[in-house]
């Protein structure tokens, strides 16, 4: 099988623990764009805090982000297909988020969040991403006022606890609930939602659809649990050495972890493997 396109995760995939893209997988992608395969990334994450990666990947063109609820075309700067939650659904999503001290986050092309969370994210397991937030974020003195008073369109609304049975109870609570949405686990205590059947799976059946590509022609590169749904669908699923084993039980090939260039050898090994 040649395969034409690879899509990469973000955290913990394409990004070492620094958060940061290494020169030598820069210069995989570079390599493999320039032999004309599509590169793309397939992530949980927004527009808004992909930019400071856009001039390190010139190549790369299209997004399957918010979890394959925004699918985008950075040169035409559109959206190619879009999902946002139903207003009564998001409402109800919100009534269950307060009954824990949740750390709440609205996904747009932007992303909102509670004043005085930022400064508390490692209370939420969510350190590493702190000065990443203090940067892009958009912070609200009261977020769930904020959008009940004005409601917007809202493409995921993550939830970041300070335990994983905080973040259990959460979860059970939507299951009881029975609102047709999606719930993926990530990082130690994030709960990522989504509308019913947007995933990133989904997604990047809808980009294959565009460009008119068969998805078995596709390679998805992850190593969570939001990752699962596009490695089901691609055509070969790449799963890092860093991920638990409920993950990788859904890969075709391991590759190193992600600060060791695990991306690198998908590319070399898969991509562009004559």
């Amino acid at each position: 099988m040649e395969y034409k396109l690879i899509a990469f995760d973000m955290d913990g995939t394409l990004l070492n623990s620094n958060k940061q893209i290494s020169k030598k997988t820069q210069e995989a992608i570079a390599n493999a764009v320039a032999r004309n395969k599509i590169v793309i990334l397939n992530t949980g994450r927004n527009p808004a805090e992909l930019e400071e990666f856009y001039d390190l990947l010139p190549g790369v063109r299209y997004l399957n982000c918010i979890s394959g609820a925004l699918v985008y075309d950075l040169k035409e700067k559109k959206a190619l297909y879009q999902k946002s939650f139903d207003e009564d659904i998001l409402k109800k999503l919100l009534e269950i988020a307060v009954k824990e001290d949740n750390f709440i986050h609205f996904l747009t092309e932007k992303s909102f969040v509670q004043k005085g969370k930022v400064e508390r994210m490692k209370e939420y397991h969510m350190g590493i991403y702190q000065e990443m937030y203090e940067r892009v974020t958009i912070q609200k003195e009261n977020l769930v006022e904020f959008y009940l008073k004005n409601p917007f369109p809202v493409y995921k609304l993550n939830l970041y606890h300070q335990s994983p049975e905080s973040r259990q109870r959460t979860y059970k609570r939507i299951q009881d609930a029975h609102l047709d949405v999606e719930m993926a686990l990530a990082e130690e205590t994030s709960l990522e939602i989504t509308c019913k059947n947007i995933n990133k799976g989904n997604g990047l059946k809808h980009l294959c659809q565009v460009l008119n590509l068969p998805i078995e022609q596709t390679i998805v590169v992850g190593d969570a649990g939001n990752d699962v749904e596009a490695l089901k669908v691609a055509g070969l699923a790449v799963v890092m050495d860093n991920a638990i084993d409920e993950i990788k039980q859904y890969g075709d090939v391991i590759v190193s972890d992600c600060d060791h260039d695990g991306c690198v050898e998908a590319i070399e090994n898969y991509l562009l493997k004559e």
